[in-house]
């Protein structure tokens, strides 16, 4: 099977798609003033128009990985945005961790793994 790779640039692609398995680079939000609710909106929407372009959609995901620059204050306001986004029986495999940041106004990074309907 061929590799299949989206709007990449000399360090990386932003989808990879190989075998019916779509791979998405990590999303930032992109108003780094504003606080965790509205930077894990804007990943989300970023995630579902990357997943459109790769031919496929939310319902399909397989794995979501989310990074948080501090897990302890931004946990519950992450969740209580991306469980409003998530569709009811759909919850893919997920692991949320605290990570250092590229930037330090980044609060949230997410990354996911999604099925080809």
């Amino acid at each position: 099977m061929a590799i299949q790779r989206q709007l990449t640039n000399e360090r990386m692609s932003q989808i990879v798609t190989h075998n019916g398995t779509v791979y998405l680079a990590g999303q930032v939000g992109d108003d780094f003033s504003a606080g965790v609710e509205q930077q894990t909106r804007d990943v989300l929407a970023n995630i579902e128009r990357l997943l459109d372009l790769a031919g496929t959609d939310k319902h399909h995901l397989l794995s979501a990985t989310i990074y948080l620059n501090d897990i302890g204050a931004h946990f519950a306001a992450m969740n209580a945005v991306w469980d409003q986004w998530l569709p009811k029986g759909v919850a893919p495999a997920r692991a949320t961790v605290e990570a250092k940041m590229a930037r330090p106004d980044v609060l949230v990074e997410i990354s996911v793994i999604a099925a080809q309907p």
